[in-house]
């Protein structure tokens, strides 16, 4: 091999993607010391989003900006800026490890999502990437709205900023005092599903239940999401609860296009763009990606089915080394994948997978370079 593309997303719980990518190449140097190898860490919208478009810029820098956290707390939350384009992610402040063991969709806000836009407005970025992954949130995307200018009245006329448990309470929305540089910025939202707002494969249904919500607050939710979807369309003449990734981070992803008019894009896809990964394919040999678990999902939409689409079209054999691996060889060769491993091996213990990951991912590489030109 001449020429290797690195390209793994983190091992959930054990190792970041960056990691994964120093153990990568160290492994094909011992055993090719004359290949070249490109690492691309990467993240399709989740936490680390931030940090994988920072890595494949060329004058990026982070930022850091007090917010709003999900129940209103000030917080310290992390953002991107290379050029005139701004880089975020919602975990970081309405991410799911900020609630602790006090998850609530009910209440959780994405407030502080537009405040972080806002924050990009006034650095004068006219391009703002945000990613939706790991929310706490099922506001559809309201209290960020708020934070920017859009106007929630309930019944008595007041004013207020709704949540997923008040969805249902809103009577008139008023779009005028929108902060209007928003008219002039593009704005994308990563999503990494294709859910509807509402429904059984909507936001409450699917994902609610993962932030903590039980069974009556999940139709609480989803109703709350179909109410706002009505309104949304009665007054600001928007309708988009089908659209695939309306049902992102709570109904976020509909939030963002609804009120702010935000397109709504595949987090891979946007990254893999921004790194010019076609580009390099042109002169790869192989492709390494991998992830924690490799599953029938990560074949379709997540970020692996991503990268093997395009490799195959460009005719570069893709390798996956993952945590674990549930899916036949059919399904890998028909999404595009050569092979697949797993790097655990018997390991079922949490606590023995953390401690022995750098050094299983590192054996399960020199087994399979041995078997490569």
């Amino acid at each position: 091999m001449q020429n290797v593309i690195l390209i793994p997303d983190s091992f959930k719980g054990t190792m970041p993607a960056l990691t994964v990518c120093r153990i990568m190449e160290k492994c094909i140097q011992a055993r090719f010391p004359h290949c070249k190898t490109v690492s691309i860490p990467i993240a399709d919208g989740g936490e680390g989003t931030v940090d994988a478009f920072l890595y494949a810029a060329e004058n990026g820098e982070k930022k850091i900006s007090v917010g709003q956290g999900p129940y209103g707390e000030m917080i310290h939350a992390a953002w991107g800026k290379t050029g005139d384009t701004a880089l975020m992610e919602m975990a970081s402040c309405a991410g799911l490890p900020l609630v602790g063991d006090k998850p609530d969709p009910g209440t959780a806000s994405t407030f502080g999502l537009g405040m972080l836009i806002g924050e990009a407005l006034n650095a004068n970025c006219r391009k703002i990437i945000v990613g939706v992954g790991g929310s706490c949130t099922n506001d559809g995307g309201c209290g960020m709205a708020a934070a920017l200018g859009i106007r929630f009245f309930n019944a008595e006329g007041n004013r207020f900023v709704p949540t997923g448990r008040t969805l249902s309470d809103i009577c008139r929305i008023d779009a005028s005092a929108l902060d209007g540089r928003l008219a002039q910025t593009e704005l994308i939202c990563l999503c990494d599903v294709d859910n509807p707002l509402y429904g059984t494969n909507g936001a409450a249904y699917v994902f609610a239940p993962q932030k903590g919500a039980d069974k009556a607050m999940v139709r609480m939710l989803d109703e709350g999401l179909r109410h706002l979807s009505r309104l949304v369309e009665k007054d600001l003449n928007f309708k988009g609860a089908e659209d695939a990734g309306a049902g992102a981070a709570g109904g976020c992803g509909f939030g963002m296009k609804a009120f702010l008019g935000a397109k709504l894009q595949a987090g891979i896809e946007v990254l893999l763009d921004f790194t010019g990964f076609d580009r390099l394919l042109e002169n790869a040999d192989h492709v390494f990606t991998g992830e924690g678990r490799l599953d029938s999902q990560s074949l379709h939409g997540k970020a692996i089915s991503g990268i093997a689409r395009r490799a195959r079209k460009a005719g570069v054999p893709v390798t996956v080394v993952a945590g674990e691996v549930s899916v036949d060889a059919q399904d890998l060769r028909r999404t595009g994948i050569t092979a697949a491993y797993a790097t655990k091996g018997n390991r079922t213990d949490m606590q023995e997978i953390r401690q022995h990951c750098q050094e299983d991912l590192a054996q399960t590489m020199k087994s399979i370079l041995q078997g490569l030109t």
